[in-house]
């Protein structure tokens, strides 16, 4: 065993040592030579895209461990996919260890960049964006890594997506950090995930700023662990641009964060501001199902020390401009639709410190003219432990956009 892992090293040395650079500049067939140069890579090798504009036909893929692919920064190294004939994303990952840096990327069909079962895939400095604005045509998602492990999301701008700017779906020990979504339907969205960081980001102008959820009938389902902090969730104002059908369809334009049937999150030391619907929306999913294993309630919920400014003047969910009325014209900014009996459901506990706080008293989830709104200071204190940091590895973390 012993002579085998010293082979292992062995080979795994002499493959560094023979990484090698792979220089790619812009011009004519820039979608054949980047493709080769993706194709021919080894693990440990650099792609180097020079600066300058590619343009596109179809997506790009990469399928080989260990690459990093790197351009001369946002702004300078452009991939454009306005000429993409097809609507897939416009690069696809699904090897481990790869760096995406230092480049923007604009105008895919679909996707921008996917990462599908990739373990430590790094998104820093990047541009992803829809140059047309707003649109419902635009592409689903900015970044999006999906059923994949130590994800790292940092100093990346998402503008334009027609679903969220940075999701990351199924995938498990996540940070997003230093990164601005804008005028996107969902700034940021984390969904069906366990143990994400969500720091020092700026969500503003989108339809929803930051959004935890869970969906049923899924692969990897009961979300669960993700710390909201140091964020800028302020003046998303971006009128819902989703296509009719997507669950974010139903996120109302003016809401600071929802959390829905998610578990053990926390939104602490963030500053929340100028949305229009509300500065935290907790809320259960309330689509039909068949999912027998699934639970459509936020439970283990903290909302503490935040800085509120004005939100929630105009809400803009079903019944909103009701519930307004009967309180007096406005809502308070933190809501809760208070669903807390689910079969099989665990005990809900919340503790919900930055007031006021609405407590609708929905007997069952979406049950919006069956409201009971109770509003306090401050509400529940339950003792919910916060989840650990996120610990990527060593060589991911220490990254610098």
């Amino acid at each position: 065993m012993r002579s085998l892992a010293i082979t292992l090293a062995a080979v795994l040395a002499a493959g560094s040592a023979q990484a090698k650079t792979l220089a790619v500049t812009p011009g004519a067939n820039a979608q054949e030579r980047v493709q080769t140069a993706l194709l021919d890579a080894k693990p440990g090798d650099v792609i180097e895209l020079g600066a300058g504009r590619y343009d596109f036909t179809d997506g790009l893929s990469l399928d080989v461990d260990g690459v990093t692919v790197k351009g001369a920064g946002p702004g300078q190294t452009i991939l454009s996919f306005a000429g993409q004939k097809g609507a897939g994303e416009g690069l696809l990952v699904t090897s481990d260890r790869v760096v995406m840096r230092d480049f923007s990327m604009q105008d895919t069909k679909g996707d921008g960049i996917k990462a599908k079962g990739s373990d430590q895939i790094s998104f820093v400095n990047l541009v992803v964006e829809w140059t047309g604005g707003p649109k419902e045509t635009n592409g689903a998602y900015g970044v999006y890594p999906v059923s994949s492990t130590n994800v790292l999301v940092d100093k990346v701008t998402v503008r334009g997506a027609s679903d969220a700017g940075i999701y990351v779906g199924q995938s498990r020990n996540i940070v997003v950090r230093n990164s601005t979504a804008e005028f996107n339907v969902a700034g940021i969205e984390i969904e069906n995930s366990m143990n994400a960081d969500v720091y020092d980001n700026v969500a503003t102008r989108n339809a929803g700023g930051i959004l935890v959820f869970d969906l049923p009938n899924l692969p990897q389902m009961g979300g669960h662990s993700t710390r909201i902090f140091r964020n800028r969730v302020v003046d998303n104002d971006t009128p819902n641009f989703a296509p009719k059908g997507n669950i974010v369809a139903n996120v109302p334009t003016g809401t600071g964060v929802m959390l829905m049937a998610n578990k053990n999150v926390h939104v602490f030391d963030n500053e929340i501001d100028g949305n229009a619907s509300a500065a935290v929306i907790l809320i259960a999913y309330s689509q039909t199902f068949d999912d027998k294993t699934y639970n459509p309630l936020p439970r283990d919920i903290v909302v503490r020390n935040n800085r509120l400014g004005r939100n929630a003047w105009a809400p803009a969910f079903p019944g909103g401009a009701v519930l307004a009325k009967a309180l007096g014209g406005t809502v308070p900014p933190v809501i809760w639709d208070g669903v807390v009996t689910w079969p099989g459901s665990e005990a809900v506990r919340v503790r919900l410190s930055d007031g006021p706080v609405v407590n609708l008293n929905l007997p069952k989830p979406g049950a919006m003219m069956e409201a009971n709104p109770q509003i306090s200071p401050t509400l529940g204190d339950a003792a919910i432990e916060e989840p650990k940091p996120v610990v990527l590895p060593a060589d991911q973390d220490k990254l610098i956009p």
